[in-house]
Protein backbone atom coordinates (compact mmCIF):
# COMPACT_ATOMS: atom_id res chain seq x y z
CA UNK A 1 0.00 0.00 0.00
CA UNK A 2 1.58 3.23 -1.14
CA UNK A 3 0.89 6.23 1.10
CA UNK A 4 0.86 9.48 -0.86
CA UNK A 5 -0.21 12.88 0.39
CA UNK A 6 -1.19 16.28 -1.03
CA UNK A 7 0.80 19.30 0.16
CA UNK A 8 0.89 23.08 -0.08
CA UNK A 9 3.57 23.60 -2.69
CA UNK A 10 5.76 26.65 -2.76
CA UNK A 11 6.04 27.24 -6.50
CA UNK A 12 6.99 29.96 -8.98
CA UNK A 13 4.72 32.82 -9.91
CA UNK A 14 3.15 31.80 -13.19
CA UNK A 15 5.05 34.31 -15.32
CA UNK A 16 8.44 33.35 -13.83
CA UNK A 17 8.24 29.55 -13.97
CA UNK A 18 10.29 29.25 -17.15
CA UNK A 19 13.08 31.44 -15.76
CA UNK A 20 13.11 29.80 -12.32
CA UNK A 21 12.91 26.12 -13.31
CA UNK A 22 16.32 24.49 -13.77
CA UNK A 23 17.88 21.14 -14.46
CA UNK A 24 18.61 19.11 -11.31
CA UNK A 25 21.78 19.98 -9.42
CA UNK A 26 23.50 16.64 -10.09
CA UNK A 27 23.59 16.72 -13.90
CA UNK A 28 26.19 19.47 -14.10
CA UNK A 29 29.27 20.66 -12.24
CA UNK A 30 29.73 24.05 -10.61
CA UNK A 31 31.37 25.63 -13.64
CA UNK A 32 28.56 24.46 -15.93
CA UNK A 33 25.94 25.71 -13.46
CA UNK A 34 27.60 29.12 -13.28
CA UNK A 35 27.52 29.35 -17.07
CA UNK A 36 23.87 28.29 -17.21
CA UNK A 37 22.67 31.09 -14.93
CA UNK A 38 24.33 33.93 -16.81
CA UNK A 39 21.72 36.62 -17.44
CA UNK A 40 19.11 34.87 -15.28
CA UNK A 41 18.88 36.07 -11.69
CA UNK A 42 15.83 33.86 -11.10
CA UNK A 43 17.40 30.47 -11.92
CA UNK A 44 16.83 27.86 -9.23
CA UNK A 45 20.48 26.89 -9.56
CA UNK A 46 21.21 29.89 -7.32
CA UNK A 47 19.49 27.77 -4.63
CA UNK A 48 20.23 24.22 -5.75
CA UNK A 49 23.93 24.87 -6.43
CA UNK A 50 24.45 27.89 -4.23
CA UNK A 51 28.24 27.72 -4.55
CA UNK A 52 27.80 29.55 -7.87
CA UNK A 53 27.06 32.67 -5.82
CA UNK A 54 30.69 32.62 -4.60
CA UNK A 55 34.13 32.50 -6.17
CA UNK A 56 35.57 29.16 -7.26
CA UNK A 57 37.76 29.10 -4.14
CA UNK A 58 34.78 28.38 -1.87
CA UNK A 59 34.12 24.74 -1.02
CA UNK A 60 30.65 23.77 -2.38
CA UNK A 61 29.99 22.06 0.97
CA UNK A 62 30.95 25.01 3.15
CA UNK A 63 28.21 25.90 5.64
CA UNK A 64 27.95 29.39 4.15
CA UNK A 65 26.94 27.85 0.81
CA UNK A 66 23.90 26.20 2.37
CA UNK A 67 23.12 29.39 4.31
CA UNK A 68 23.26 31.31 1.04
CA UNK A 69 20.79 28.89 -0.54
CA UNK A 70 18.33 29.64 2.29
CA UNK A 71 18.92 33.37 1.93
CA UNK A 72 18.21 33.31 -1.81
CA UNK A 73 15.05 31.25 -1.36
CA UNK A 74 13.75 33.48 1.42
CA UNK A 75 14.44 36.59 -0.66
CA UNK A 76 12.63 35.16 -3.67
CA UNK A 77 9.62 34.31 -1.51
CA UNK A 78 9.67 37.79 0.01
CA UNK A 79 9.81 39.37 -3.44
CA UNK A 80 6.79 37.35 -4.51
CA UNK A 81 8.69 35.30 -7.08
CA UNK A 82 7.40 32.19 -5.32
CA UNK A 83 3.88 31.67 -4.03
CA UNK A 84 2.39 29.02 -1.76
CA UNK A 85 -0.95 27.41 -2.46
CA UNK A 86 -3.62 28.11 0.13
CA UNK A 87 -4.76 24.52 0.43
CA UNK A 88 -3.18 21.10 0.11
CA UNK A 89 -3.11 19.96 -3.50
CA UNK A 90 -1.72 17.33 -5.78
CA UNK A 91 -0.05 18.44 -9.01
CA UNK A 92 0.33 16.99 -12.48
CA UNK A 93 3.66 17.32 -14.27
CA UNK A 94 3.76 16.42 -17.97
CA UNK A 95 6.87 16.42 -20.15
CA UNK A 96 6.90 15.99 -23.92
CA UNK A 97 10.21 15.15 -25.57
CA UNK A 98 10.58 14.21 -29.23
CA UNK A 99 6.84 13.48 -29.32
CA UNK A 100 7.00 11.10 -26.33
CA UNK A 101 4.80 12.02 -23.35
CA UNK A 102 5.36 11.18 -19.70
CA UNK A 103 2.81 12.39 -17.15
CA UNK A 104 3.47 12.23 -13.42
CA UNK A 105 1.64 12.98 -10.21
CA UNK A 106 3.46 15.38 -7.86
CA UNK A 107 2.84 14.52 -4.22
CA UNK A 108 4.42 13.64 -0.90
CA UNK A 109 5.61 10.03 -0.57
CA UNK A 110 5.89 8.42 2.83
CA UNK A 111 9.26 8.15 4.58
CA UNK A 112 7.82 5.05 6.29
CA UNK A 113 7.13 3.48 2.89
CA UNK A 114 10.79 4.09 2.11
CA UNK A 115 11.91 2.52 5.40
CA UNK A 116 9.52 -0.43 5.06
CA UNK A 117 10.48 -1.17 1.44
CA UNK A 118 7.14 -0.24 -0.07
CA UNK A 119 9.31 2.20 -2.01
CA UNK A 120 11.89 0.01 -3.74
CA UNK A 121 15.49 1.01 -4.44
CA UNK A 122 17.96 -0.36 -6.98
CA UNK A 123 21.16 1.59 -6.23
CA UNK A 124 23.66 1.98 -3.43
CA UNK A 125 24.22 5.54 -2.23
CA UNK A 126 27.35 7.41 -1.23
CA UNK A 127 27.50 9.01 2.21
CA UNK A 128 29.14 12.22 0.97
CA UNK A 129 26.38 12.80 -1.59
CA UNK A 130 23.69 12.01 0.99
CA UNK A 131 25.25 14.45 3.45
CA UNK A 132 25.24 17.23 0.87
CA UNK A 133 21.47 16.92 0.38
CA UNK A 134 20.87 16.46 4.12
CA UNK A 135 22.65 19.75 4.77
CA UNK A 136 20.73 21.41 1.93
CA UNK A 137 17.32 20.23 3.20
CA UNK A 138 18.10 21.28 6.76
CA UNK A 139 19.37 24.71 5.75
CA UNK A 140 16.31 25.43 3.60
CA UNK A 141 13.83 23.64 5.88
CA UNK A 142 12.47 22.33 2.60
CA UNK A 143 12.77 19.61 -0.01
CA UNK A 144 13.50 21.20 -3.37
CA UNK A 145 14.49 18.36 -5.69
CA UNK A 146 11.62 16.03 -6.66
CA UNK A 147 12.30 12.29 -6.48
CA UNK A 148 11.52 10.48 -9.73
CA UNK A 149 9.36 7.44 -8.82
CA UNK A 150 7.56 4.94 -11.02
CA UNK A 151 4.80 2.39 -10.56
CA UNK A 152 3.18 -0.37 -12.57
CA UNK A 153 0.50 1.16 -14.76
CA UNK A 154 -2.92 1.58 -13.19
CA UNK A 155 -5.56 2.59 -15.78
CA UNK A 156 -7.83 4.23 -13.20
CA UNK A 157 -5.06 6.64 -12.20
CA UNK A 158 -4.29 7.49 -15.80
CA UNK A 159 -7.97 8.13 -16.53
CA UNK A 160 -8.36 10.59 -13.65
CA UNK A 161 -5.17 12.44 -14.57
CA UNK A 162 -6.07 12.62 -18.26
CA UNK A 163 -9.56 13.87 -17.47
CA UNK A 164 -8.16 16.61 -15.25
CA UNK A 165 -5.68 17.78 -17.88
CA UNK A 166 -8.42 17.89 -20.51
CA UNK A 167 -10.84 19.87 -18.34
CA UNK A 168 -8.47 22.37 -16.67
CA UNK A 169 -5.96 24.91 -17.83
CA UNK A 170 -2.31 24.34 -16.87
CA UNK A 171 -0.62 26.78 -14.51
CA UNK A 172 2.69 26.41 -16.35
CA UNK A 173 3.45 25.64 -19.98
CA UNK A 174 6.84 26.34 -21.49
CA UNK A 175 9.72 24.66 -23.27
CA UNK A 176 13.08 24.13 -21.57
CA UNK A 177 16.00 22.09 -22.88
CA UNK A 178 13.89 21.09 -25.91
CA UNK A 179 11.29 19.53 -23.61
CA UNK A 180 7.76 20.87 -23.23
CA UNK A 181 6.94 21.29 -19.53
CA UNK A 182 3.25 21.46 -18.50
CA UNK A 183 1.86 21.54 -14.96
CA UNK A 184 -1.62 21.53 -13.42
CA UNK A 185 -2.84 22.07 -9.86
CA UNK A 186 -5.29 19.42 -8.62
CA UNK A 187 -7.18 21.22 -5.87
CA UNK A 188 -10.46 19.27 -5.85
CA UNK A 189 -10.77 17.34 -2.58
CA UNK A 190 -12.83 14.57 -4.22
CA UNK A 191 -10.27 14.04 -6.98
CA UNK A 192 -7.43 14.11 -4.46
CA UNK A 193 -9.16 11.48 -2.32
CA UNK A 194 -9.73 9.23 -5.32
CA UNK A 195 -6.06 9.37 -6.31
CA UNK A 196 -4.82 8.84 -2.76
CA UNK A 197 -7.12 5.83 -2.40
CA UNK A 198 -6.04 4.35 -5.72
CA UNK A 199 -2.39 4.48 -4.68
CA UNK A 200 -3.28 2.63 -1.49
CA UNK A 201 -4.01 -0.29 -3.82
CA UNK A 202 -0.54 -0.16 -5.38
CA UNK A 203 1.93 -2.52 -3.73
CA UNK A 204 5.17 -0.77 -4.58
CA UNK A 205 6.68 2.44 -5.88
CA UNK A 206 10.15 2.31 -7.43
CA UNK A 207 12.88 4.94 -7.36
CA UNK A 208 13.83 5.64 -10.95
CA UNK A 209 16.13 8.57 -10.21
CA UNK A 210 17.00 10.34 -6.97
CA UNK A 211 18.36 7.71 -4.56
CA UNK A 212 20.56 10.22 -2.73
CA UNK A 213 17.82 12.86 -2.46
CA UNK A 214 15.27 10.36 -1.18
CA UNK A 215 17.65 8.88 1.38
CA UNK A 216 18.54 12.37 2.59
CA UNK A 217 14.88 13.39 2.87
CA UNK A 218 14.09 10.26 4.85
CA UNK A 219 17.00 10.77 7.24
CA UNK A 220 16.01 14.39 7.90
CA UNK A 221 12.38 13.37 8.37
CA UNK A 222 13.20 10.62 10.83
CA UNK A 223 15.42 12.98 12.82
CA UNK A 224 12.72 15.66 12.97
CA UNK A 225 10.16 13.06 14.04
CA UNK A 226 12.48 11.84 16.79
CA UNK A 227 12.86 15.42 18.00
CA UNK A 228 9.07 15.69 18.33
CA UNK A 229 8.65 18.34 15.66
CA UNK A 230 5.52 18.78 13.58
CA UNK A 231 5.30 19.45 9.86
CA UNK A 232 5.45 17.90 6.38
CA UNK A 233 8.68 15.96 6.86
CA UNK A 234 6.88 12.60 7.07
CA UNK A 235 6.52 12.70 3.29
CA UNK A 236 9.10 13.69 0.68
CA UNK A 237 8.63 15.57 -2.57
CA UNK A 238 8.16 13.13 -5.45
CA UNK A 239 6.72 12.72 -8.93
CA UNK A 240 5.08 9.39 -9.73
CA UNK A 241 5.08 8.16 -13.34
CA UNK A 242 3.51 5.00 -14.77
CA UNK A 243 6.29 2.70 -15.93
CA UNK A 244 5.08 2.52 -19.53
CA UNK A 245 5.62 6.29 -19.92
CA UNK A 246 9.33 6.07 -19.21
CA UNK A 247 12.36 5.72 -21.45
CA UNK A 248 15.77 4.67 -20.21
CA UNK A 249 18.76 5.76 -22.22
CA UNK A 250 22.09 3.92 -22.27
CA UNK A 251 24.81 4.94 -19.84
CA UNK A 252 28.03 4.74 -21.84
CA UNK A 253 31.58 4.33 -20.56
CA UNK A 254 34.98 5.83 -21.39
CA UNK A 255 38.32 4.72 -19.90
CA UNK A 256 41.65 6.56 -19.81
CA UNK A 257 44.03 3.72 -20.76
CA UNK A 258 44.36 0.06 -21.71
CA UNK A 259 45.94 -0.96 -18.38
CA UNK A 260 49.32 -1.56 -20.01
CA UNK A 261 48.11 -3.60 -22.98
CA UNK A 262 48.92 -2.74 -26.56
CA UNK A 263 45.89 -2.48 -28.84
CA UNK A 264 46.66 -5.89 -30.37
CA UNK A 265 47.09 -7.54 -26.96
CA UNK A 266 43.90 -5.97 -25.68
CA UNK A 267 41.80 -7.08 -28.67
CA UNK A 268 43.15 -10.61 -28.27
CA UNK A 269 42.15 -10.66 -24.59
CA UNK A 270 38.67 -9.26 -25.34
CA UNK A 271 38.03 -12.11 -27.80
CA UNK A 272 38.24 -14.64 -24.98
CA UNK A 273 34.83 -13.53 -23.70
CA UNK A 274 33.33 -11.57 -26.61
CA UNK A 275 32.96 -12.06 -30.33
CA UNK A 276 34.67 -9.07 -31.93
CA UNK A 277 33.78 -7.75 -35.38
CA UNK A 278 33.95 -4.46 -37.27
CA UNK A 279 30.91 -2.37 -36.31
CA UNK A 280 28.15 -2.20 -38.94
CA UNK A 281 28.02 1.57 -38.57
CA UNK A 282 30.24 4.37 -37.38
CA UNK A 283 29.63 5.53 -34.71
CA UNK A 284 27.92 2.40 -33.44
CA UNK A 285 24.96 2.06 -31.08
CA UNK A 286 24.14 -1.52 -30.02
CA UNK A 287 20.82 -2.72 -31.39
CA UNK A 288 20.18 -5.57 -28.95
CA UNK A 289 20.94 -6.88 -25.48
CA UNK A 290 24.33 -8.55 -24.94
CA UNK A 291 25.98 -6.44 -27.65
CA UNK A 292 28.35 -3.51 -27.12
CA UNK A 293 30.09 -0.88 -29.17
CA UNK A 294 33.80 -0.33 -28.61
CA UNK A 295 35.72 2.65 -29.98
CA UNK A 296 39.48 2.24 -30.01
CA UNK A 297 42.17 3.82 -32.19
CA UNK A 298 39.58 5.60 -34.33
CA UNK A 299 37.75 2.35 -35.11
CA UNK A 300 34.35 1.08 -33.99
CA UNK A 301 33.94 -2.59 -33.11
CA UNK A 302 30.86 -4.63 -32.25
CA UNK A 303 31.31 -6.88 -29.22
CA UNK A 304 28.86 -9.72 -28.60
CA UNK A 305 28.96 -11.55 -25.28
CA UNK A 306 29.70 -15.25 -25.70
CA UNK A 307 26.91 -17.55 -24.40
CA UNK A 308 29.04 -18.98 -21.61
CA UNK A 309 29.34 -15.62 -19.81
CA UNK A 310 25.61 -14.82 -19.95
CA UNK A 311 23.85 -15.81 -16.72
CA UNK A 312 20.27 -15.43 -17.93
CA UNK A 313 18.84 -16.75 -14.65
CA UNK A 314 20.51 -13.97 -12.62
CA UNK A 315 18.69 -10.61 -13.04
CA UNK A 316 21.76 -8.62 -11.96
CA UNK A 317 24.60 -10.57 -13.58
CA UNK A 318 22.68 -10.74 -16.87
CA UNK A 319 22.54 -6.95 -17.20
CA UNK A 320 24.71 -5.62 -20.00
CA UNK A 321 26.42 -3.20 -17.61
CA UNK A 322 27.28 -6.14 -15.33
CA UNK A 323 28.59 -8.28 -18.19
CA UNK A 324 30.87 -5.49 -19.37
CA UNK A 325 32.06 -4.80 -15.83
CA UNK A 326 32.62 -8.44 -14.82
CA UNK A 327 34.23 -9.67 -18.03
CA UNK A 328 36.09 -6.67 -19.44
CA UNK A 329 36.34 -3.55 -17.30
CA UNK A 330 37.43 -5.42 -14.17
CA UNK A 331 39.63 -8.28 -15.43
CA UNK A 332 41.22 -6.47 -18.38
CA UNK A 333 41.20 -2.77 -17.51
CA UNK A 334 41.45 -3.20 -13.72
CA UNK A 335 38.37 -1.06 -13.02
CA UNK A 336 37.46 -2.71 -9.71
CA UNK A 337 35.01 -0.12 -8.37
CA UNK A 338 33.50 2.05 -11.11
CA UNK A 339 31.94 4.33 -8.50
CA UNK A 340 35.33 5.54 -7.27
CA UNK A 341 37.91 4.73 -9.96
CA UNK A 342 39.13 7.98 -11.56
CA UNK A 343 40.18 6.20 -14.78
CA UNK A 344 36.56 5.68 -15.87
CA UNK A 345 33.85 8.18 -16.72
CA UNK A 346 30.20 7.80 -17.68
CA UNK A 347 28.27 9.57 -20.41
CA UNK A 348 24.48 9.62 -20.58
CA UNK A 349 23.06 8.36 -23.83
CA UNK A 350 21.23 11.63 -24.41
CA UNK A 351 24.61 13.10 -25.46
CA UNK A 352 24.93 10.59 -28.29
CA UNK A 353 27.75 8.26 -29.25
CA UNK A 354 29.62 11.05 -31.06
CA UNK A 355 30.39 12.33 -27.58
CA UNK A 356 32.31 9.10 -26.98
CA UNK A 357 34.49 9.82 -30.00
CA UNK A 358 35.05 13.37 -28.75
CA UNK A 359 36.13 12.18 -25.30
CA UNK A 360 38.51 9.59 -26.74
CA UNK A 361 40.01 12.33 -28.86
CA UNK A 362 40.28 14.60 -25.83
CA UNK A 363 41.27 12.73 -22.68
CA UNK A 364 40.33 9.04 -22.94
CA UNK A 365 41.72 5.97 -24.72
CA UNK A 366 38.71 3.71 -25.23
CA UNK A 367 34.90 4.01 -25.17
CA UNK A 368 31.99 1.60 -24.88
CA UNK A 369 28.47 2.26 -26.14
CA UNK A 370 25.75 0.33 -24.32
CA UNK A 371 22.31 -1.07 -25.02
CA UNK A 372 19.91 0.55 -22.52
CA UNK A 373 18.67 -1.20 -19.42
CA UNK A 374 14.90 -1.73 -19.56
CA UNK A 375 12.39 -0.48 -16.98
CA UNK A 376 11.29 -4.10 -16.50
CA UNK A 377 14.85 -5.03 -15.51
CA UNK A 378 14.93 -2.16 -13.00
CA UNK A 379 11.65 -3.30 -11.42
CA UNK A 380 12.60 -7.00 -11.40
CA UNK A 381 15.87 -6.28 -9.58
CA UNK A 382 14.23 -3.92 -7.09
CA UNK A 383 11.54 -6.52 -6.38
CA UNK A 384 14.13 -9.05 -5.20
CA UNK A 385 15.86 -6.36 -3.11
CA UNK A 386 19.03 -6.41 -5.22
CA UNK A 387 20.98 -3.43 -6.50
CA UNK A 388 22.14 -2.65 -10.00
CA UNK A 389 25.76 -1.92 -10.90
CA UNK A 390 26.67 1.77 -10.77
CA UNK A 391 25.51 3.95 -13.68
CA UNK A 392 23.07 1.39 -15.07
CA UNK A 393 20.30 3.81 -16.05
CA UNK A 394 19.93 7.29 -17.50
CA UNK A 395 16.38 8.62 -17.46
CA UNK A 396 15.46 11.44 -19.80
CA UNK A 397 13.88 13.96 -19.74
CA UNK A 398 15.05 15.11 -16.33
CA UNK A 399 12.56 16.57 -13.87
CA UNK A 400 13.17 20.27 -13.45
CA UNK A 401 13.84 21.63 -9.98
CA UNK A 402 12.19 24.76 -8.63
CA UNK A 403 8.67 24.10 -9.89
CA UNK A 404 7.55 22.53 -6.60
CA UNK A 405 9.00 22.95 -3.10
CA UNK A 406 7.84 21.13 0.00
CA UNK A 407 8.35 23.23 3.16
CA UNK A 408 8.97 20.98 6.15
CA UNK A 409 7.59 23.19 8.93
Amino acid sequence: MADIKPFRAVRPRNDLAEQIAALPYDVMDSAEAKEMVKGNQYSFLHIDRAEINFSETVDPHDIKVYEKAREVLDNMVEQGYFIQDAGESLYIYRQIMDGRVQTGLVCGSSIDDYANDVIKKHEFTRLDKEQDRIDHIKALNAQTGPIFLTYMDKPEVREIINNWTEEHHPVYQFTANDVEQICWVVNCSDTISKLVNLFEGIDHLYIADGHHRSSAAVQVGMEMRKDGKEGNFNHFLSVLFPSSDLKIWPYNRVVKDLNGYTTEEFLEKVQEKFAVAPAPSSPYEPESKYSFGMYLDNKWYKLTAKPEIIKADDPVKSLDVAILQDHLLDPLLNIKDPRTDERIDFIGGIRGVKELERRVGLDMKIAFSMYPTSIDEVIDIADINQVMPPKSTWFEPKLLSGLFINKLT
